[in-house]
């Protein structure tokens, strides 16, 4: 068995319906999907803000590589360009934790980092995430609630559910 958690976030054209309809590709794998939030940019770059989700999958067939391409074939399916880091996007699918059975999927690996090396530190990845599961735990940081109550609260201050 392989579960995983996928963050989802848009902020070009329609990026409500762009997220939706990636969420909606996961068919039965979708395990629960948050509440789709409005949220700052994050990383410096100027933009509009974001519509971002955070899901539960459970796919048998899938194991980590099986949920990146999953993410990779989304973002070519919504058209997205990797022109600016952290810029704006029409999709951007991340995976940050993935499990095989019971143990948390631990990978150093350039192409895909498990858990993902900064989600204890966004809260757009955090709030969706404890809103789909408030039992959350990110592997090697902690509780999710507890890592949302170490972030500045100016940061989870902004992020609002739709």
């Amino acid at each position: 068995m392989s579960r995983a958690v996928l963050s989802f976030g848009a902020n070009i054209g329609a990026a409500d319906v762009a997220v939706r309809a990636a969420i909606d590709a996961l068919g039965p794998a979708l395990v629960r999907a948050s509440a789709l939030y409005r949220t700052p940019p994050w990383g410096g770059v100027e933009q509009d803000d974001f519509v971002n989700a955070t899901v539960l999958v459970d796919d048998p067939a899938r194991d980590a590589a099986g949920w990146l391409a999953f993410a990779r074939e989304q973002e070519a399916a919504a058209q997205r360009v990797r022109e600016v880091r952290w810029g704006p996007r029409t999709l951007d699918v991340d995976v940050i934790a993935v499990w095989q059975g019971d143990a948390p999927v631990l990978s150093d690996d350039p192409e895909l980092t498990l858990p993902h090396p900064r989600a204890h530190q966004r809260a757009f990845v955090l709030v969706p995430w404890l809103d789909a599961d408030p039992g959350a735990e990110l592997p090697g940081h902690g509780v999710v609630a507890d890592l949302l109550r170490d972030l500045p609260t100016d940061e989870t201050a902004e992020v609002a559910r739709l």
